[in-house]
Order: C-alpha cells, then sequence, then structure tokens
C-alpha cells in the first residue's frame, strides 16, 4: 500500500455478514474468503459477533476490520455508509 494506512474497527448491527460481504462487492471488492473482502486500496474482514441483547430482544452483529490507503478508504466510506444506514426510532 502506498501512503497512510487507515484502520478502523466498526460493530454493525442488524444486517448479516453475507449481506454485507455482498455490499462490499457491490462497492467493487472481491470476495477472496467467506469473510474477507478486497478492493482498490482496501482490504475488509467481517466477523460474526455474539448477537446484541437488549432485554429480550437479540440482533445480531458482524464485527467489520477496515484497512487501506487514507485515499481509498476516502472514497468508500460515503458509499458504506449509505450501504449500512438504519432507519431508527
Amino acid at each position: 500500500m502506498v501512503g497512510n494506512v487507515y484502520t478502523e474497527s466498526r460493530q454493525i448491527r442488524g444486517i448479516p455478514l453475507w449481506l454485507l460481504r455482498e455490499y462490499l462487492e457491490e462497492l467493487g471488492g472481491t470476495a477472496v474468503t467467506e469473510t474477507q473482502v478486497e478492493g482498490d486500496g482496501w482490504t475488509i474482514t467481517l466477523t460474526k459477533m455474539e448477537p446484541f441483547a437488549l432485554g429480550s430482544l437479540r440482533v445480531g452483529q458482524v464485527m467489520m476490520e477496515i484497512k487501506g490507503e487514507d485515499e481509498a478508504i476516502a472514497r468508500l466510506n460515503p458509499q458504506l455508509e449509505k450501504k449500512t444506514m438504519r432507519a431508527g426510532a
């Protein structure tokens, strides 16, 4: 990788791992494994976590480890945020 390297971890709730992988592929990535997607200047690793529990409500969650060049992540983030945005009350 060229330039500064960006790293971040995000917990994503309410979107299954397989759907996150599809979203990343739609954004130009290629799935190299069931849990890793690589794009132009970025790599994202997905890890299924224990469901988030609030009382009797249980919601699936995935840890998303993002690594890449600053510029590549700056291009990816707005698109990724649109894909993972969920309306709430």
